[in-house]
């Protein structure tokens, strides 16, 4: 029987391995740490004392990739999704706070003064039809110009926190996908999910699962070193101490980041910029009052963004940071307490017990010109295709697309006679 090989145990990884083996394809999975998950895990902190998140990712049931895998692996029960969508805002600098609250596939909600940010007016969300018709080399920042207080609320955080690009450099093109799959399908799709108890937990765990109950292979510490060609084929894999020969019919996934899929396949074109992602874990006193079914509100105003409550643990996201990666604790702390503090409404004169986490290359730089890198799912090799949240998509570098990668590249896998 043929073995479809994939290499890397991210969500893309997973994403593959899982419809492959749903579809009853014979798969063996490589990761080169000792876990799954990539970037998407949960873990014991030691400064802490408690299980949290590498980082914050917010899921909609208009996510219709991720949620497909979600079903497939028994895990939709492992979210917490609000009945109705709602996304609570704090301007910081103002004190003004507002629900937003889409709803119906006939946006009539940004009637409602109840509904809409406040400040702004029905006719102002007519700007969203400049996302039909901008430019391929367009930024966010250029459509949106003249965006006014529409923009500082909502296209802009919208922006940054989907393609983890300022607004000044990111792609415009991907904005659209991200604004269809979730104000565009109705209430119903608008509304957000977070891991109930951990990336891991929901996403990981439940994968690896599943491909143990369908006869998978699973090997981790395997780091690729190399693989072999003949005649415009994968021939085999180099992991150091292991060597795979390929038969016939075997074929490759190669779901790695960027960097790494460019080493072991020279010529391969793939974005070199990278964008930084900065997280910050508060272990909070107690679990604060929050009026709010959904468990996050975004920021405005501040150095935090997004603010996560999963019961005492207070996560912070800071994207596109490249103006603050270097910062130290010592430096981000009391400024991050503060956006906090003022955002959950939660009195305290000094920061609790915090853990800095930074990912320095979190995702591609999703500007115009990168994506003109990003390379496609088939390559030369007739048994070989690519997977990763950096491969053509047309998505951002989001879970979404990662899992959207996957299921493509296993499509393709089956489709090679």
């Amino acid at each position: 029987m043929s073995v479809v090989h994939i290499v890397g145990a991210g969500l893309a990884g997973l994403a593959a391995a899982v419809r492959l083996a749903g579809a009853g394809r014979q798969i063996a999975l490589y990761e080169a740490a000792n876990h799954a998950g990539g970037r998407c895990r949960s873990y014991v902190d030691a400064t802490l004392g408690k299980r949290v998140d590498n980082g914050n990712h917010l899921l909609f049931r208009g996510n219709r990739e991720a949620f497909g895998y979600l079903k497939t692996i028994g895990a939709v029960d492992r979210f917490l999704c609000p009945n109705e969508p709602a996304f609570p805002f704090v301007d910081l600098e103002s004190g003004d706070r507002w629900v937003v609250r889409p709803s119906g596939l006939v946006p009539w909600w940004v009637f409602s003064s109840s509904r809409r940010i406040p400040g702004t007016k029905p006719a102002d969300y007519l700007a969203a039809l400049r996302l039909f018709v901008a430019k391929r080399d367009a930024t966010i920042a250029e459509t949106f110009a003249d965006g006014g207080l529409l923009y500082r609320y909502f296209w802009e955080p919208l922006a940054v926190a989907s393609l983890n690009t300022s607004a000044e450099r990111g792609a415009v093109r991907l904005l659209l996908p991200v604004v269809l799959r979730i104000f565009g399908k109705g209430s119903e799709a608008a509304r957000p999910m977070i891991a109930r108890d951990g990336l891991s937990e929901s996403f990981v765990d439940p994968a690896l699962n599943y491909l143990q109950q369908k006869g998978g292979q699973l090997h981790f510490t395997h780091r690729l070193r190399a693989v072999a060609f003949a005649d415009g084929r994968v021939s085999g894999l180099d992991f150091g101490t292991r060597r795979v020969v390929f038969g016939e019919k075997d074929r490759l996934i190669l779901a790695v980041p960027p960097a790494n899929a460019g080493d072991l396949l020279p010529g391969l074109a793939t974005p070199k910029e990278a964008e930084p992602i900065l997280n910050a874990h508060f272990d909070l006193p107690e679990v604060p009052s929050w009026p709010h079914e959904a468990p996050f509100v975004g920021v405005i105003g501040g150095l935090a963004q997004w603010v996560f409550l999963r019961g005492r643990i207070a996560s912070v996201t800071v994207s596109a940071a490249a103006d603050h990666i270097d910062k130290t604790p010592e430096e981000l702390v009391p400024k991050l307490w503060e956006d906090v503090a003022q955002a959950l409404q939660v009195t305290s004169s000094s920061p609790p017990p915090c853990r800095i986490l930074k990912e320095r290359r979190a995702t591609f730089s999703q500007t115009p010109a990168a994506l003109l890198l990003r390379p496609k799912t088939r390559t030369q090799y007739a048994n070989l295709f690519l997977a990763g949240d950096w491969t053509d998509t047309g998505l951002p570098a989001t879970i979404e697309g990662a899992i959207f990668s996957g299921h493509r590249a296993a499509k393709a896998a089956m489709q090679l006679s």
